[in-house]
């Protein structure tokens, strides 16, 4: 592996249980956590050891989203559906009960949302009215993940069947799928060339599939030992990160699909437990990784 330098800069603590999920907002130093126990926070990498409470939900929150056109955060909460938060008032907006199911992501092409949830389904929303402007329901198993490319006009999503399927972005039409995996999809992302899209799954496998074939597989990586939960590209696009049940974070070249560094706890310090979200942010490139373990890690990558 070629010589990559990793330094462990900080470890946030403050949730009290599993943390599920990290997006990023518009300003490159600030970012928002979901967790278990129901809470939402803010935090700021200049200081990373206090936290913002934004919300306290009842239940888990499995997906967050920072909508950029209206600047809320989108909270999936656990049986209840999406609530609107305005993380610099700490008020709710608004919310709406799409379905009695886990929301497991959500993601946003200008003033709409797009939501996965465990009944199988995907749902668009209006953000600005809260109003569904389609659905879609496909399987009978979860749908787990969700990537958009905006310039073909595409929804790609991963499901528990070990299905992707693409949609058009406007309409919801169903316009590709195939059995991508053998267990379930857990995190799609389109390359930042937009010619592949990468998915990993409960496999512990990493595949690329061709977007200009019709989606046909380019190539394939057993990279974990066990689930692969998320994948986050550099700001650069030059790299990716995998993290997994394994407790292991993977670096890799995108171009090669060349593992370059593994990160762990024996080595680095790294998560007692599974994790579960990555974000490779442009506040000085740092990368954070969340876990079961409760704790958000902040690291350096020097390549």
């Amino acid at each position: 592996m070629a010589k990559v330098e990793i330094v462990k800069l900080h470890t946030i603590t403050g949730h009290n249980d599993c943390i599920y999920t990290i997006a990023p907002s518009d300003e490159p130093h600030r970012f928002f956590s979901g967790a278990g126990d129901g809470m939402v926070v803010a935090w700021d990498l200049t200081q990373p050891d206090t936290g913002q409470l934004i919300a306290k939900l009842p239940n888990s929150v499995y997906a967050l989203h920072y909508h950029p056109e209206t600047t809320l955060l989108v909270a999936g909460h656990n049986y209840e559906g999406i609530h609107l938060l305005d993380w610099q008032t700490k008020k709710e907006t608004g919310s709406l009960k799409l379905t009695q199911a886990a929301i497991f992501d959500i993601q946003s092409h200008g003033s709409f949302i797009f939501v996965a949830s465990g009944d199988g389904s995907l749902t668009k929303v209006q953000v600005s009215t809260l109003a569904i402007v389609g659905k879609v329901q496909t399987s009978e198993k979860s749908a787990r993940t969700i990537a958009i490319d905006a310039a073909r006009g595409e929804v790609a999503v991963g499901f528990s069947d070990n299905m992707i399927r693409i949609f058009d972005l406007d309409t919801l039409q169903q316009k590709f799928a195939w059995q991508a995996h053998e267990n379930s999809v857990f995190t799609v992302r389109y390359t930042p060339d937009g010619k592949h899209l990468m998915t990993g799954s409960r496999d512990a496998r990493l595949k690329a599939w061709d977007v200009n074939n019709g989606y046909e597989q380019a190539a394939e990586v057993v990279a974990h030992l066990y689930a692969i939960n998320h994948l986050d590209y550099s700001p650069d696009g030059k790299h990716f990160v995998t993290c997994s049940l394994d407790k292991s974070i993977k670096v890799w070249d995108t171009n090669a699909l060349r593992l370059l560094k593994v990160i762990d706890r024996a080595r680095h310090g790294g998560h007692r437990t599974s994790v579960n979200k990555v974000l490779w942010t442009r506040h000085h490139d740092q990368l954070l990784s969340a876990s079961d373990d409760r704790t958000i890690a902040v690291w350096h990558i020097i390549f």
